[in-house]
């Protein structure tokens, strides 16, 4: 690996004023891009999930900024700061203490402000746990659905886990480590023990580290026993199985209600993955009592 390597010329053209959403590192310093680099020079105002950690990466590269705290419980106190540095014309930034900020993250209120306001809103993009997790599990990726932090208590993370079942797409997760053993334990209950699944623990970081297997074998590996680091939980979908007979009479009477034979038929034949005609025509039995 390359060493000593200088951080490159920043650009010195001026940016256009408006919210700028900067993407910073996940854990490597190095995933900053240049792009980011410029507008974080440049900004008249750098909103920061945790100011400190900003400083940080505002020192690694050689840049001093002024810096707000942004988070969820400054945030009322400082968007009417940002709202008002906009409003003078101001170029401000958005950052998180890690990855692509609004994901999980508060700042999705200052963006819908600003953007009602009539200010622009420039995307920076960048790292982000959640890509980075899904690029490199080896689970489907042509449909994910990110949920977030799972509720910290059994009872309600199990019925958060309950509307997610039927899902069929790659779910991902993020999670402490004190509750991932926890969490393990109750996505094997409810989303099935057999799901494959994949555990990132320290994304870009020195330890990064995956573990990958069926749910309940994650749930039983010690390794996962309140490890250290920030962690991403990804579960495969799950497998898709045959609708019966039963569930087509039993989704066909109930929009024979509503619908004529035909808009039944389709209705159901869609939701269920089946051929048109064949419900169609059992629906005309059960129309005739058959």
């Amino acid at each position: 690996m390359a060493k000593g390597i200088p951080p490159p010329k920043l650009d010195e053209a001026p940016l256009t004023p408006g919210l700028y959403v900067i993407a910073t590192p996940i854990g490597n310093l190095r995933d900053i891009t240049l792009r980011a680099l410029d507008v974080l020079a440049a900004a008249d105002l750098v909103l920061a999930e945790d100011t400190r950690v900003a400083a940080k990466l505002l020192q690694a590269y050689g840049l001093s900024a002024k810096l707000e705290r942004y988070d969820e419980h400054g945030a009322e106190r400082t968007r009417p700061k940002a709202m008002a540095a906009l409003a003078d014309g101001k170029t401000v930034a958005l950052v998180s203490d890690a990855g692509t900020p609004l994901v999980s993250d508060p700042g999705y209120k200052l963006v819908r402000e600003a953007a009602a306001e009539g200010y622009p809103v420039y995307p920076i993009p960048g790292a982000s746990a959640l890509l980075a997790g899904l690029s490199a599990a080896g689970l489907p990726t042509d449909r994910f659905l990110f949920a977030g932090f799972p509720p910290p208590k059994s009872a309600a993370r199990r019925t958060f886990l309950e509307e997610l079942a039927p899902v069929r797409a790659t779910l991902v997760f993020f999670e402490g480590g004190s509750r991932l053993a926890a969490s393990l334990a109750d996505m094997a209950a409810v989303l099935g023990g057999g799901r494959e699944a994949v555990v990132c623990r320290e994304l870009t970081k020195l330890y990064e580290t995956f573990y990958r297997g069926p749910l309940t074998d994650l749930a039983a590996d010690p390794r996962l026993d309140a490890p250290k680091g920030e962690i991403v939980i990804l579960v495969g979908p799950g497998r898709e199985t045959e609708a019966t007979a039963g569930d087509v009479d039993t989704a066909l009477a109930d929009a024979l209600q509503r619908l004529r034979p035909a808009d039944a038929a389709a209705e159901v034949a869609k939701a269920l993955g089946l051929s048109r005609r064949e419900v169609y025509q059992r629906a005309m039995q059960l129309r005739a009592g058959k």
